[in-house]
């Protein structure tokens, strides 16, 4: 309305000769939506593809919990339940800072590790008056391992305990169904078994997402190890998994080679392997819970 006042209060103005037609064209322009930027929405469902981040952040002001299950492998068959005896969890809580940032804190029962990070979001898809054709995304995590000691006489430091994840997400959503990601990643690790073991390990994920009906999508991620002892020792983490959208939930499956939860488990320790059956099956569920009064009826 009061954009509407506005336009009608110039147009008043040049028919009284106080403004050319050209200076109405340019002002008119400027208020026209189609000046705004067009952002492009839901490149992906959740703050995560599978097991890896995606370029999304957390809802702005709003609080996300989240509960992880990871079973063991399938290959117990019957006797372990296709791995359901054997689970490890992570409970998560996300928030987001407006619309470009968002932290998040998380126990895991793997290796009793205790998990913090921030996401910035440094450039955003988008048409308009400025195209910019990808989701540029940075990823900052830091690891705390918990489990006592294996040698407790010894002299053992907390900073032995600590592990870190810097990466950087760059997505493009091509139509409503495809969406893709590519995940330069960089861990440290301050304490490692050998001394042949790299401390910093260098990964790239390749991730995507398939939208094959409103609110179900088959996603996909692979994170390829850089050459190096880690690559030499371990496998390359391979996920596939469906979400399905249920209002103010996110529902999560997946299968896996990685027993592990956090980035320095999943990029760094896999051990599985897909074609000898070293599956692992999972779920996250993902709670919204609005913080302000206003926004609960979104949910």
């Amino acid at each position: 309305m009061n954009r509407l006042l506005l336009v009608f209060f110039l147009i008043l103005l040049q028919t009284a000769g106080v403004i050319s037609a050209q200076n109405l064209d340019s002002i008119l322009a400027e208020l026209s939506p189609a000046n705004e930027p067009a952002y492009t929405l839901s490149t992906f469902k959740s703050t995560r593809v599978v097991l890896g981040q995606s370029v999304e952040l957390p809802p702005k002001e709003d609080l996300t919990f989240i509960i992880s299950h990871r079973f063991g492998n399938i290959q117990g068959g019957f006797y372990d339940f296709f791995g359901l005896d054997q689970a490890y969890n992570r409970l998560g809580l996300e928030y987001g800072i407006g619309e470009v940032a968002g932290f998040s804190v998380g126990r895991n029962s793997y290796e009793k590790t205790y998990d913090g990070a921030l996401k910035i979001k440094l450039l955003r898809q988008q048409k308009g008056v400025k195209d910019i054709p990808v989701t540029v995304t940075w990823y900052s995590g830091m690891f705390v391992n918990t489990l006592t000691w294996s040698e407790p006489d010894r002299e053992n430091l907390f900073t032995s305990r600590l592990a870190f994840v810097n990466q950087v997400m760059v997505s493009r959503k091509f139509s409503k169904k495809l969406s893709l990601q590519v995940t330069p990643s960089h861990i440290h690790r301050n304490l490692v078994e050998r001394n042949i073991d790299q401390n910093d390990v260098f990964a790239i994920g390749f991730s995507g997402k398939y939208q094959f009906a409103r609110k179900i999508s088959l996603n996909a991620e692979y994170f390829w190890l850089v050459p190096g002892q880690t690559a030499d020792d371990r496998i390359n983490n391979f996920s596939l998994g469906f979400d399905f959208e249920t209002g103010g939930h996110v529902f999560q499956l997946h299968a896996t080679n990685a027993r592990g939860t956090t980035e320095q488990g999943f990029i760094t320790e896999t051990t599985g392997r897909w074609l000898d059956g070293d599956i692992f099956l999972g779920f996250s569920i993902y709670r919204i819970f609005p913080l302000d009064e206003k926004r609960k009826n979104i949910y």
